[in-house]
This record gives C-alpha cells, sequence and structure tokens, in this order.
C-alpha cells in the first residue's frame, strides 16, 4: 500500500507540474491574437503565422485547462442532486465516475487517436491552408488532453480530493 500511495503522490506532483507550467501559455495565446491585427493591417505580413501558432499553443492550453478545472472543482458539473448528499456519498460518486467515465474515455481517446496522432507527429504535419509548421502539435494536444484526464482519473478513483473526502 505504501509503494501504491508513493506511486499516486509522484502521479499527482507529474500532474501539478505539467498544469502549473502549461498554465502560462494563455499568455502568449493572448499576445498573439492582439498582434494578429496590427500584422495584418499595417505590417500586412505574419498574421497567419502568428495565427497558426496561437492556435497550437491554445490546443495546449485547453487540453492541460480541463485536467486543471477538474483537480480546482471548477468546472461544470451535473451535481444539482448530489449537493445534497452527504461528503462520503460525493466521494464514492466521484470515484465511480472517475473509474467507470473518464478512464474509458481516456482510453478511448488514446487508442481512437493512435492513427491519427501518431502520422501527425511522424510526418510533422503542417497546418493545411498555410503550410506553416505546427499542425502536429494540435493533433498531439488530444493525447496530452486524454492523457492529464486518465492520470487524474486514476487519482480520483483511488484516493478522492480532500474537499470532498469523508
Amino acid at each position: 500500500m505504501a509503494a501504491m500511495n508513493a506511486f499516486l503522490d509522484r502521479l499527482d506532483r507529474l500532474i501539478a507540474v505539467v498544469l502549473r507550467v502549461l498554465q502560462w501559455l494563455i499568455l502568449p495565446v493572448v499576445l498573439l491574437l492582439f498582434l494578429q491585427w496590427p500584422l495584418r493591417d499595417l505590417v500586412r505580413s505574419h498574421s497567419r503565422e502568428a495565427n497558426d501558432v496561437g492556435q497550437w499553443i491554445f490546443a495546449l492550453y485547453v487540453a492541460a485547462s480541463v485536467t486543471a478545472a477538474t483537480r480546482a472543482g471548477t468546472h461544470l458539473a451535473a451535481d444539482m442532486i448530489a449537493r445534497r448528499y452527504g461528503r462520503a456519498a460525493r466521494a464514492i460518486l466521484m470515484r465511480c465516475g472517475a473509474a467507470c467515465g473518464l478512464s474509458p474515455w481516456a482510453l478511448l481517446v488514446l487508442v481512437a487517436g493512435k492513427n491519427l496522432v501518431v502520422g501527425s507527429l511522424l510526418s510533422l504535419e503542417a497546418f493545411p491552408d498555410t503550410y506553416n509548421p505546427g499542425y502536429f502539435v494540435i493533433k498531439a494536444a488530444v493525447w496530452v488532453l486524454a492523457g492529464l484526464v486518465l492520470a487524474q482519473a486514476l487519482l480520483d478513483s483511488a484516493r478522492p480530493r480532500a474537499e470532498i473526502a469523508p
């Protein structure tokens, strides 16, 4: 049991580090979105490149945001009725939801997306309309999203977060 707890602690810290790093991607996204207009209208170049880079950075940001919202308890949840349940019942529901809902979904995305993601990564796929490099990052973000959701679901099914624990 101690080995399992040590593994879960390391996994929890790894997810926290990944989310802490990826949270800062919003700053370049905002900057690139802001720069598109002056680049297009004043400089008359590089606005499409700014858009393409902004898209793949945004894909990574969103991939991390889903798990960050889950960890913070701020995502949308269907808990209108469950709100009235005790903490123990909510913890059981969360464990079951993570084990029976999130884990299979994340595994499905990882397996079903294999050909799409691997093919894109191996060819370093470019954006189809501009031929700028980096489109493969958007497809890889699907695996980042599913991987983070799977890791968090593993944590939540093994031990619920403190705010709902009995």
